[in-house]
């Protein structure tokens, strides 16, 4: 009888679980974590009660993520593998895009940039731009670091009260440089801006560079889709923004459904590709 493959994806803010049975894809699970070893014990639970199982019913737990390193031994006496973060981010963004080959960014805390095939996955390098940007500053400028109370206050905000255009400082437009273009993030700061002008500036200002980055990961080569993935890529900001790169560049940036599950589901990937 079949038995349950569990990838888990245990970083620095949430833990995230993705089930296989057969291949295919029998559940995922986010949760909170403030602490990464009660986090992930307490997420499997979760998600094999949810499920209508039981730790007999699984043949391998692959772990992945910065919480990984905190554990050691066989979970429930369970075949236990760590899995390469990099390897888990490119297989399972492959996998939820249909795609070959692509530039994998992931989203989190901070930014990862991978370059991925079926067959080879590089890490290229990251960035300390991330979700962790977002809430430090919210923290620092607006009072909030909780992510629900910052993309409230967003979703009221205006670009045109804190972000300098290309417009604002050019009569004539240049074809490469449309007016609309930011010329500079919290570049013309209003002093009737309000809370949700800034919050919105903050989440628009920490896309921009990372779409700029992965702009400029890919410009000399013939990759062209961009996939983006982590907990960042399921903010409604995130479509707006990454769709004018799309427009503006010669890369198709893509955000998968489920795209916060693409690492914990190329854990599971990872060992099924090894076979």
């Amino acid at each position: 009888m079949s038995k349950i493959i569990l990838g888990i994806d245990v970083g620095g803010s949430t833990t995230k679980i993705v089930g296989l049975l057969d291949e295919t894809c029998i559940g995922m699970l986010q949760v909170r974590a403030t602490d990464q070893i009660t986090s992930m014990y307490g997420a499997m639970g979760n998600f094999l009660s949810k499920h209508g199982y039981g730790p007999d019913d699984l043949s391998r737990i692959c772990l992945t993520g910065v919480g990984a390193s905190f554990i050691d031994e066989q979970v429930f006496g369970i075949e236990t593998i760590k899995v390469n973060e990099f390897s888990a981010i490119g297989l399972g963004a492959l996998e939820l895009s249909n795609l070959s080959q692509a530039l994998v960014v992931s989203m989190g805390t901070g930014t990862a940039f991978v370059k991925a095939t079926k067959s080879k996955v590089t890490h290229i390098g990251g960035s300390g731009i991330g979700g962790g940007t977002i809430t430090g500053l919210a923290a620092q400028m607006l009072g909030k670091c909780d992510v629900d109370a910052i993309l409230a206050l967003a979703e009221k905000g205006r670009l045109d009260n804190i972000d300098l255009s290309v417009s604002d400082i050019m009569c004539k437009e240049v074809e490469s440089l449309p007016a609309n273009l930011t010329a500079a993030n919290f570049g013309k700061v209003k002093s009737t801006a309000s809370d949700s002008d800034i919050a919105l500036g903050i989440i628009n200002m920490v896309f921009e560079t990372i779409g700029m980055l992965a702009v400029f990961a890919v410009k000399n080569d013939s990759i062209k889709d961009v996939i983006l993935t982590g907990t960042l890529a399921t903010f409604p900001q995130a479509k707006t923004v990454f769709s004018k790169f799309s427009e503006l560049t010669c890369q198709n940036f893509i955000i998968p459904e489920n795209a916060v599950f693409a690492t914990a589901l190329g854990a599971c990937l990872d060992k099924i590709f090894d076979q």
